[in-house]
């Protein structure tokens, strides 16, 4: 028996789900078969992964392939027609036990070559859960999936169906498992992570989870929450960062723009001021927090103005981390219908500023923490990171997976040493 083999593209999320398909596919005993986890939020994507299974299939022309994930879900008839491909799985179906059982068992005869069904009518979130992805230092855990919001650009929700919460309680109980198996962070992900709560009994939020993840297990050094809406953070959450010192300070935050009009014709639903509020509050709670942001450069009726606006936001809103996003034209989504779109070079140039002007403020960042102490989490025997997701390269070899405490020394390229 050959073990099945896994490409992953995209999210840090689909990265999550393949580690559970990994789990779930061997225990169905599925053998020579080639699994690709797709990506839809851009056309690009959507184009890389038609362009990965025809690689894998010249690379494995006796496997039989098999397509899940976001692409697959909202473009089963796409990676159907492809003659490289077997079988294509939705997003719910990858995630249950009979899918990969019916594949092991009889992958053409009787199994459906097309599993994909309405992930809008999908009320729970998947009870697969894995104990311990990413490092042996860092475990990620899926807490919510989906999302009820219509960005105009995006196309996720009709990959990932309504948003669904985790119970605290299975939570919970994860993280302790986590912790007996000796990880010293835990970090919080979903697809539109601070609408979680919304759909359980009394409606908690994030929070509410936060506060009772530290309260209950009191033996995790390090809980870290990825990327969030900063419009739906609540008090509870806000208490988190103010009181909490084993609540890592580094936020993510979906920005997307920093121009009130763009923001409008984008659906979100924060101004930029709110935006700049929170960073300035979260930062007088915790002045040692850090950010880092998504934002898309070059969205249909961006100006030079507009887009300044955006350049201005990382200075105004203390950004650090930035993730550029050159706007993709997305079919399916009303943004794709705005006739005045951006041309593509204006586009790329403007997303290469924004990148310059995050290269510059991690390089401010990192020259501030010279001659600091840090407790850093070793990933492997020479790097870590700090508290606010910095990474750290040592000389000298330190045990991974533990939290040493050292003097920042310098700084080498986008790294601190120590």
């Amino acid at each position: 028996m050959t073990a099945p083999k896994f490409t992953t593209l995209g999210c840090r999320l689909n990265a999550y789900e393949t580690e559970a398909m990994k789990e779930l596919s061997e225990q169905a005993g599925l053998s020579n078969a080639v699994i690709v986890n797709t990506c839809a939020v851009t056309a690009e994507a959507v184009r890389k992964a038609r362009q990965e299974i025809r690689k894998l299939r010249r690379e494995n022309p006796d496997a039989r392939l098999i397509v899940t994930g976001c692409a697959a879900q909202t473009e089963p008839e796409t990676f159907s027609s492809m003659e490289e491909v077997d079988a294509v799985i939705g997003n719910t179906e990858k995630m249950q036990p009979d899918t990969w059982k019916g594949m092991a068992a009889d992958f053409i005869g009787d199994t459906e070559s097309v599993q994909v069904d309405d992930i809008m009518s999908v009320t729970e979130t998947a009870g697969h859960l894995i104990d311990g992805f990413g490092t042996r230092s860092r475990a990620y855990v899926q807490v919510q999936n989906g999302c009820d919001h219509r960005c105009t650009f995006c196309i996720i929700p009709y990959g990932r169906g309504n948003s669904r919460s985790v119970p605290a309680g299975v939570v919970v109980d994860q993280i302790k498992r986590l912790v007996d198996k000796g990880f010293n962070e835990v970090v919080l992900t979903g697809v539109d992570l601070t609408s979680w709560g919304a759909d359980l009994p009394a409606q908690p939020q994030l929070g509410d989870l936060v506060m009772r993840i530290l309260k209950l297990v009191p033996d995790l050094p390090r809980l870290r929450i990825s990327s969030i809406d900063s419009i739906e953070v609540d008090e509870n959450l806000m208490q988190a960062i103010a009181t909490e010192p084993r609540l890592m300070p580094h936020l993510h935050l979906s920005l997307q723009h920093g121009d009130n009009l763009i923001l409008k014709r984008m659906a979100r639903r924060h101004l930029r001021e709110d935006a700049i509020r929170f960073t300035e509050e979260a930062l007088k709670l915790r002045p040692d927090m850090t950010f880092g942001a998504d934002i898309i450069a070059g969205f249909p009726t961006e100006t030079d103005a507009h887009f300044e606006n955006s350049l201005k936001l990382v200075e105004d809103c203390n950004l650090t981390w930035l993730h550029v996003f050159p706007y993709s034209k997305r079919d399916g989504t009303p943004a794709a219908k705005i006739p005045k779109q951006v041309d593509g070079k204006t586009i790329k140039d403007r997303a290469a500023r924004l990148r310059h002007a995050g290269d510059a403020r991690v390089q401010q960042h990192l020259l501030q923490q010279q001659g600091q102490t840090h407790r850093i989490l070793m990933e492997n025997p020479h790097m870590g990171r700090t508290e606010q997701f910095t990474e750290v390269t040592f000389a000298t070899a330190q045990t991974e997976g533990q939290i040493v405490t050292a003097r920042i020394s310098g700084v080498h390229g986008h790294q601190l040493t120590a």
